[in-house]
């Protein structure tokens, strides 16, 4: 298992950024966010903090979703001309995952094209070391070894997974993240529910990760609603819930929800969250016959109780009406074309999904063909 040295949970602990960058002996941070939550004043609450400790720091919010290998290389040239020691995230998973391209490229500079860090890259140098402070419960990118680059020239995104990437500290503050819109807030929720799901039904998956899935399944199936509604015991909830997710799929792999969702991000600039969101509940439709009694304790850890009586194929649809109902409760699209999927990509789309490594962790084995006709029925 691999997971951060050092991670900080609950209302207020932003406030542990100064002792964490005055005892490892920092000296300047370069800041990475995006314009919107400097604008929206998300960001400089951290800033606020380092301002008050005199803690030196220059900030780029060049940052956009679906973060481009050209935002990649221009934060690498912000760095290396800052004087910076050390990186700061702030943000969802877009300047989660810059951050983590930008601290490996430094430290490793024969991957400055980006494009060679797809899958497991060779690395030999750990990252510049990186404080990560997530302002959405979703992706979980402060606790994974994962991040996501997008290749606009070829219109994909390519999958990147780097021990060398983690961040040294993660900061999972709840009041980071209570000013989001409500449909981020169930984006990001039902992005971490996916997570969880998938991690759980991954052919990589064994005892540990199965305990973390289940409790994180569990937890954001009872907060995210809640945590839309501004309740704060839900909001605490359901940042807990993503990191665990997080603490799981990362050591184990996701499959085809994330497969097909990364060539929506691409084509369309879809957020990821909704991509996931969409596809969640018909993706594990199809995957329900290879899954074994799992579908039972998703179903069980979602609310229902009748679940552990009933046989195995009312268990699997009452797992997949679970999701299905949340999805309608937190005000989810419905179908691709809603959120921007076009019929005449859908060869291109199955195809990027195909070799997304994300794909091959499916339970299900799959093809191009069911692929192009899932995209279909979704659309």
């Amino acid at each position: 298992m691999i997971l951060n040295e050092t991670s900080y949970f609950g209302p207020g602990s932003i406030s542990s950024i100064v002792d964490e960058v005055k005892t490892r002996g920092f000296k300047k941070a370069l800041v990475i966010t995006d314009n919107a939550l400097i604008c929206f004043n998300i960001a400089t609450k951290v800033l606020d903090i380092l301002d008050s400790a005199d803690l030196s720091y220059q900030v780029f919010d060049k940052v956009t979703p679906n973060p481009t290998i050209e935002v990649v290389q221009e934060g690498v040239e912000a760095f290396q001309q800052s004087g910076a020691d050390y990186l700061i995230a702030i943000g969802g998973g877009s300047p989660q995952d810059t951050c983590k391209a930008v601290g490996i490229i430094v430290n490793n500079p024969e991957f400055s094209d980006v494009r060679s860090l797809e899958g497991g890259a060779n690395t030999k140098n750990a990252a510049v070391p990186m404080i990560a402070v997530p302002t959405t419960a979703g992706t979980a990118a402060e606790v994974t070894i994962n991040y996501v680059i997008t290749d606009v020239q070829n219109r994909r995104k390519f999958v990147c997974y780097d021990p060398h990437a983690i961040p040294v500290v993660a900061i999972i503050d709840a009041d980071m993240m209570v000013s989001m819109p409500a449909s981020l807030k169930a984006a990001t929720g039902v992005d971490a529910l996916t997570h969880a799901i998938e991690g759980y039904i991954t052919k990589g998956a064994w005892e540990l990760t199965d305990m973390l899935h289940l409790k994180a399944i569990e937890m954001i199936g009872r907060s995210l609603r809640g945590s839309i509604q501004g309740i704060a015991q839900d909001a605490d909830g359901m940042a807990l819930g993503q990191y665990i997710a997080g603490m799981g799929f990362s050591n184990v792999g996701l499959g085809l929800v994330h497969g097909m969702a990364h060539p929506l991000g691409a084509f369309y600039g879809t957020p990821h969250g909704v991509a996931n969101a969409v596809l969640l509940p018909h993706i594990m439709a199809y995957n329900a016959d290879f899954t074994g009694e799992k579908y039972r304790d998703i179903a069980l850890a979602l609310g229902n109780n009748h679940a552990a009586t009933l046989p195995i194929e009312d268990a699997r649809q009452a797992a997949v009406e679970a999701v299905i109902q949340l999805n309608r409760d937190v005000n989810i699209p419905v179908r691709l074309r809603d959120i921007g999927m076009k019929l005449e990509d859908i060869d291109a789309l199955a195809e990027a999904a195909m070799v997304d490594v994300c794909t091959g962790g499916n339970p299900r084995e799959t093809n191009i063909e069911e692929i192009k006709a899932l995209y279909e029925q979704l659309y």
